[in-house]
């Protein structure tokens, strides 16, 4: 008898407009890997998810039936096609099929005249299906770590008026188009580690341009790949206004570029092959080195034990210690901030794949437990609220959230209140306990005050937890520490001056920072330093140790890994 499915019995029985499935396994395998009839008789729902689901491999062209539907959550499934039944929700506005296994999507999508934002990251598409210009509200495409060689002419079509976001990192793309050019909404664009050699000088011509990544390519301009590297959006776009060596079909340099690039070449072709090594060896000098502690150089290094409980809720975890960082200088926290935030909405897909955590270290005593408990029976102490009990947290979430929906008269909430849906059915929920049995975090709703970072922390924890597997632990860690890496760097040649009466932003910490990391090597205290943590099951039996030797293969022009 195949399995009870009372959340869809439920939206019928009170007209629901929403409903989120998750982690359903057990039922689906019971049902034959297929849902229930009843959930595409539901035809007043505008909202429907079905989320983190090993047992869901196709879809029923009964899909179409639910023909309100605004907004369609397909992520962290094993789909394998989508059905051609879609073109039948005419007012579906949101498509998010990421972390699953399609090899193509259907032609059908360019029939959805509504259809403004669709994520399609983390499966296997080589190729984008044509017509997606006729989606003309197209506002925000992610096709990020996938198979594809190209962007199709119709992703860079005038007619797409709207479209301000293309994210399309992890790919094979070897050629950007000119045509790039011609959006005029465009304000972000990701093509990081592709197989480009050439950036078009018409990408210049996007007036509403402010963020671009193309780390991670063998750029043939060596100039405008240094500039790359160093995150200078405004420079990169002047560089090719003024005609630079950004792409070889592009527009003809500018007339004053022209002359001063004629003026350098006599220079250049004085100039011996010695020097030019010499010059490279002088840019890996520069380079800030990540310098790796491992635990048998450091016998007081933080371990975190692993309750079997968490199992069924959060069953995994990676930590690292990181020494050495300079978060005083201007606004070098609020950057540090903002880029985790950044990270949690793109790579940890709003939390749903993994959920990062940081802890000032001084804050923290160990050894570490990860343990899932009752929600009642464990207090926190919330980022900027009072103490309270889990339970009684998520409640207060809940009640705001719907306080949030009543007021902007729309189902949309922001802040914690967006990540409650992630512990739905949860009967125990996953935290990180100090050896004080302190809740220091509580994954993926909030850290604890007690370790939060301020300007004067120079060394943290970092956590990652994830319900999908380790290794999407470690591809978010090695994605935060090179974003650390890269701020810090930023934030050491810049040299921002800190004003002596900038008030902390948590209230006026006023204690000196603890000492920097020890001069390992190199470094004279600009370097980071960062220390393996160790993970054990509850027997002590290793889970994982971070950073290990195939952890932070990383080629950047900005740092180097020394082991």
């Amino acid at each position: 008898m195949a399995a009870q499915w009372p959340e869809i019995e439920r939206a019928e029985q009170e007209k629901r407009r929403e409903l989120v499935l998750q982690a359903a396994d057990d039922r689906l395998r019971a049902g034959g890997g297929q849902l229930p009839a009843a959930l595409f008789s539901l035809s007043l729902l505008n909202h429907l998810e079905v989320s983190g689901c090993a047992e869901l491999r196709d879809l029923p062209g009964e899909l179409g039936r639910l023909c309100h539907l605004q907004s369609l959550i397909l992520c962290r499934n094993q789909l394998r096609s989508l059905p051609r039944e879609l073109e039948l929700l005419r007012g579906l506005r949101v498509l998010d099929v990421s972390g699953n296994e399609l090899e193509e999507l259907p032609a059908e999508l360019g029939l959805l005249p509504d259809l403004c934002a669709i994520n399609v990251s983390w499966n296997r598409l080589r190729e984008l299906p044509p017509g997606l210009e006729k989606c003309t509200k197209m506002a925000a495409i992610n096709v990020s770590r996938n198979r594809l060689s190209g962007l199709p002419p119709g992703l860079l079509n005038p007619r797409l008026s709207l479209l301000s976001s293309i994210q399309a990192a992890d790919n094979e793309i070897r050629e950007l188009r000119g045509d790039v050019g011609l959006l005029p909404a465009l304000k972000s664009l990701d093509l990081s580690n592709n197989q480009l050699t050439e950036i078009p000088q018409e990408l210049a011509d996007c007036p509403k341009l402010k963020e671009i990544n193309f780390k991670g390519n063998n750029l043939k301009d060596k100039r405008l790949e240094k500039m790359v590297n160093g995150c200078q959006t405004k420079s990169i776009l002047e560089y090719l206004r003024a005609g630079g060596r950004g792409g070889g079909k592009g527009k003809p340099k500018a007339e004053g570029a022209a002359k001063e690039e004629k003026k350098k070449k006599p220079r250049k072709q004085k100039k011996e092959m010695g020097e030019e090594e010499e010059d490279e060896e002088q840019d890996g000098l520069n380079k800030m080195m990540l310098r790796i502690l491992h635990i048998s150089e450091n016998p007081a290094a933080i371990t975190v034990r692993v309750s079997a409980s968490v199992k069924d809720v959060r069953p995994y975890i990676v930590c690292c210690v990181v020494r050495g960082m300079n978060l005083r200088p201007g606004n070098a926290l609020k950057r540090f901030l903002t880029a985790q935030t950044k990270l949690h909405d793109d790579l940890c897909e709003k939390r749903t794949l993994a959920t990062i955590a940081t802890h000032d270290l001084q804050r923290v005593k160990g050894p570490l437990l990860y343990d899932a408990r009752p929600p009642k029976e464990f207090m926190i102490v919330p980022l900027n609220r009072k103490e309270i009990d889990a339970k009684e947290l998520v409640r207060q979430l809940q009640f705001e959230a719907e306080e949030q929906r009543k007021q902007k008269k729309r189902q949309n909430v922001s802040g914690l209140h967006k990540y409650l849906h992630i512990l739905d059915g949860k009967e125990n929920y996953p935290c990180l306990v100090d050896a004080e049995n302190t809740v220091i975090s509580f994954p993926p709703i909030t850290n604890s005050d007690k370790t939060k970072i301020i300007k004067s922390t120079r060394d943290l924890l970092l956590e990652v937890t994830s319900p999908c597997g380790l290794q999407t632990c470690k591809d978010v860690m090695d994605a935060l520490i090179t974003k650390m890496a890269e701020l810090h760097k930023f934030t050491i040649e810049n040299k921002e001056e800190e004003a002596a009466s900038d008030p902390e932003p948590d209230g006026g910490d006023t204690r000196q920072p603890p000492a920097a990391a020890p001069n390992l090597e190199a470094g004279g205290g600009c370097d980071l330093v960062l220390e393996q943590v160790r993970v054990t099951d509850a027997d002590g039996n290793l889970k994982v140790l971070y950073p290990s030797k195939t952890d932070l293969t990383l080629s950047s022009s900005s740092f180097t890994v020394v082991r």
